[in-house]
């Protein structure tokens, strides 16, 4: 895909990589992000050395000695003409190719292995599926498509991994997405990119990327001893939301197995797909995303769980693919600190909207 020779292009990554000028390639998106970075550079060089010429050329031959009187030279419309498709034809190819790399970034695989972030000052948390649990680090298998869904509790943050050139914007309230896929195993630096306070340079963290047999000896080794949707099947079981979501004909909730993906119409007659974004909104804001045939009186859990606890909420939703697992949901009322914080001794439903 390099539109240079393969000699010059390792030579050009080994040299700055060596004087610590330019990270390691180390994801799949690297080269691709690289070659539109090389590129932007040669023709900004390019067209310095033209605009540098022509300045001095004409210097030199429209000096004051030769050109003792100023004389009109007439427009040339081929000359206006080309410095003006030149340059677009050059801006358009620079836009198509960083609009398709932007796509190529942000949809990730459908087989992609989803793990969530959370940003808070000042630091970055990792929730596995398999329950593993990070601070400041993320590990990961190489040659393997990582999806991070991630969100901010207090301010806007940045997730940067110039090893992977990949960068997202976390913010407060609203999940953000972003994927990738390693290459090489190693130790990569992790920074927050956005001003976040002030120990916003404290922010940082690492990247370990392992061979798939060491990832899965590590996970094996770093589990809490729960998934996360087990500890949302907990929380679930609770807030007493299998006491409406019951999947019954004269349940008050509506139905949640198999409803993740799934395409759902609203009250206000619109449709909306299912996803991680739809479930956690629906549990902070109910009434703001009434699902047809059902009255908005399920009650808001807004600052009563945790956003671990809305994570692993959301996880258990997800792979509650029938109502027998609903219907035989833990009646165990402990839960963890970190997934809630003071729940309402009458939240008797859960996520999604309760029937009149």
């Amino acid at each position: 895909m390099h539109i240079i020779s393969p000699v010059l292009w390792q030579f050009l990554v080994k040299w700055l990589t060596n004087f610590a000028l330019f990270p390691a390639e180390a994801s799949t998106i690297a080269p691709y992000t690289d070659a539109l970075y090389f590129f932007l550079i040669l023709i900004s060089l390019v067209g310095l050395v033209i605009v540098a010429l022509l300045v001095f050329g004409f210097s030199i031959a429209y000096r004051a000695e030769k050109n003792p009187v100023a004389t009109h030279i007439e427009g040339s419309t081929l000359l206006e003409a080309t410095w003006t498709i030149i340059p677009l034809a050059l801006f358009m190819v620079c836009f198509v190719w960083g609009a398709l790399l932007y796509f190529r970034i942000y949809n990730p695989p459908t087989n992609a292995m989803n793990i969530y972030i959370v940003g808070k000052q000042w630091m970055w948390k990792a929730e596995h599926p398999g329950g593993q649990h990070e601070i400041n680090a993320l590990h990961i298998p190489i040659n393997r498509p990582v999806q991070l869904t991630m969100i901010s509790q207090d301010v806007f943050h940045s997730y940067s991994i110039p090893a992977f050139r990949v960068k997202r914007e976390v913010i407060p309230g609203r999940y953000s997405t972003v994927w990738f896929e390693a290459t090489l195993p190693g130790t990569y630096h992790l920074f927050c990119t956005q001003y976040c306070g002030t120990l916003h340079s404290q922010m940082i963290g690492q990247i370990v990327a392992m061979k798939p047999e060491d990832y899965q000896a590590w996970t094996a080794g770093s589990t809490s001893g729960a998934s996360l949707a087990q500890n949302g099947e907990r929380l679930y079981a609770s807030l007493g939301c299998n006491g409406c979501h019951s999947g019954q004909a004269d349940a008050r909730g509506p139905n949640l197995a198999a409803v993740y993906g799934a395409k759902l119409q609203l009250a206000s007659g619109s449709y909306v797909t299912v996803d991680d974004a739809f479930l956690r909104d629906t549990i902070l804001n109910p009434s703001m995303h009434v699902t047809s045939g059902y009255a908005p009186i399920m009650p808001t859990y807004q600052g009563q769980v945790s956003e671990e606890g809305l994570i692993d909420l959301v996880e258990y939703i997800k792979r509650l693919n029938s109502n027998y697992r609903n219907q035989q949901t833990l009646t165990t009322s402990q839960v963890s600190p970190a997934q809630a914080g003071t729940v309402a001794p009458n939240a008797t439903s859960g996520p999604g909207m309760v029937k009149q």
